[in-house]
């Protein structure tokens, strides 16, 4: 059998961006939520799909935790936060936000691909997709599915984080999944007294992307205010984590714009 079907298309998508890493705690959740946050401010429509069913966090991250998602046995509805980005996630149909999800894989890569094709996302400019760590069924579930525009790859600048990042890394090549760039998380981390940026993590390496082979999309910093808050909500974060999440989303479409030159290049 082909590890790379025949993908579901949904029409009213225009493009989907997957953020993974093979290694958790890395930040994929936060970097997920600042994308889907700063596409939002300019006016898209955004959708933060949490793939993460075992250990979802995205709800909480967004401040609609207290809000139930609904089914009508067909189809499923996101619920929308303050910004108007539209949430799905697991946690949005359980009764208490810290049941646990006790499932084999072939029920989590099935409950992947309802997100997927049963959700009632409406017309989308980016549906953005937060994965667990690793490459599990849920992953590679995803990519044989869904027609990702390309995926964003988080890490912290660590010798060993960079080695278990490149399986996500490979497993996105063998499923022909285009990998736009590397998001470099906590190389510093910003003095919540004085402002100034102290070395946190370092591999030896002007940044981490270098190891990897991947341009770099962007370096974000620790950052007090983003570690102790209960919701990234956009209108409460600082100028400083705006500018942050505005250099990503520039970058992320700088490499689509270039994946898709690229592809009419090669066609013509």
């Amino acid at each position: 059998m082909s590890l790379i079907p025949e993908k579901k298309q949904n029409p009213a998508v225009k493009r989907v961006i997957g953020v993974v890493s093979g290694k958790g705690g890395v930040g994929k959740s936060m970097v997920a939520s600042l994308l889907a946050e700063s596409f939002a401010s300019r006016g898209l429509n955004v959708g933060l799909l949490d793939a993460d069913i075992t250990g979802p966090s995205i709800p909480r991250m967004l401040g609609i935790d207290s809000f139930r998602a609904e089914s009508d046995g067909e189809h499923l509805y996101p619920i929308e936060n303050e910004e108007g980005i539209k949430v799905l996630s697991i946690n949005l149909f359980n009764e208490k936000e810290d049941e646990p999800v006790i499932w084999r894989g072939p029920l989590l890569a099935k409950a992947i691909d309802q997100f997927w094709s049963d959700t009632v996302w409406g017309e989308l400019d980016y549906l953005i997709i937060d994965f667990p760590p690793g490459t599990s069924d849920v992953v590679l579930t995803s990519f044989q599915i869904i027609p990702f525009s390309g995926i964003v790859v988080v890490a912290t600048p660590q010798d060993y984080v960079s080695m278990i990042v490149r399986k996500s890394i490979n497993m996105a090549s063998m499923l022909k999944t285009p990998v736009l760039g590397v998001v470099e998380n906590m190389r510093t981390m910003v003095c919540p007294h004085c402002g100034s940026e102290i070395a946190l993590f370092d591999d030896g390496t002007q940044n981490g992307a270098q190891r990897m082979g991947l341009p770099l999309l962007a370096s974000l910093p620790w950052r007090k205010e983003l570690a102790q808050s209960r919701a990234l909500r956009w209108s409460e974060l600082s100028s400083a984590v705006h500018r942050d999440a505005e250099i990503l989303a520039n970058e992320v479409e700088l490499a689509l714009a270039s994946l898709s030159s690229g592809s009419s290049a090669s066609q013509g």
